[in-house]
């Protein structure tokens, strides 16, 4: 490949990891879109950009969106907080529960993992089915897997930094919290799952028929 040409894929490969950046900025910070009230938490879409970002221009700038996907994250909890917002930053308390270091990790983790795990699920599928064409079931499974990095990671690492904390804020004794934690992973990841599959199959196989155009 040229240099010019080289040059030209990479100002298209920013163009549009800009442009899935600003999707990301209007889905975090327009109120019941992007994060969606639940009460005792917030579900969300704000994945399904980065993992769109993961397919497309690969687990780098998968990862970097991942992290801007926690930043937003970071900061609607700490502007915005809602019981459980200890668990993504050191910025908030509750009575005597408040967030620490442990809050970070929950808070970006999981969120950088979305825009890595969905590029090597859908490299797998390709493998698997060995033919050029786009893998439809790639594409299921990658947003599947990237929407339930997020959810199983971020409720996972809660129960591991903050199990008496979170059982405190949700009016749970301590050796109910895990049961409680599968039930909002089941009613609420699980569904956040399956759109992402949707989503990612329908926006993925029109974009990555028009990849090259984006990263040569």
């Amino acid at each position: 490949m040229s240099r010019s040409m080289k040059n030209k894929t990479n100002v298209r490969s920013m163009a549009l990891m800009a442009l899935l950046a600003a999707i990301i900025c209007i889905l975090a910070f327009t109120p019941f879109i992007g994060y969606i009230p639940l009460g005792f938490t917030r579900a969300t879409i704000v994945h399904i950009p980065v993992i769109i970002a993961s397919l497309l221009l690969g687990p780098k700038k998968g990862a970097a969106l991942g992290f801007l996907f926690g930043l937003t994250s970071f900061i609607n909890n700490t502007m915005n907080p809602t019981p459980t917002s200890f668990m993504f930053t050191p910025f908030f308390s509750l009575g005597e529960t408040s967030g620490n270091f442990s809050s970070l990790i929950i808070c970006f983790v999981p969120r950088i993992l979305v825009g890595v795990v969905p590029y090597y699920v859908y490299q797998f599928c390709q493998k698997l089915s060995k033919k050029e064409e786009i893998s439809q079931i790639g594409l299921i499974l990658s947003g599947i897997c990237g929407s339930l990095t997020n959810t199983l990671l971020v409720m996972n690492l809660t129960f591991i930094f903050f199990k008496e904390e979170y059982a405190l804020a949700n009016n749970k004794t301590v050796s109910a919290v895990y049961g409680f934690i599968l039930s909002i992973i089941g009613i609420n990841g699980v569904p956040e799952a399956i759109i992402a599959g949707i989503l990612t199959l329908f926006i993925g196989r029109i974009l990555l028929k028009k990849r090259g155009a984006f990263i040569g």
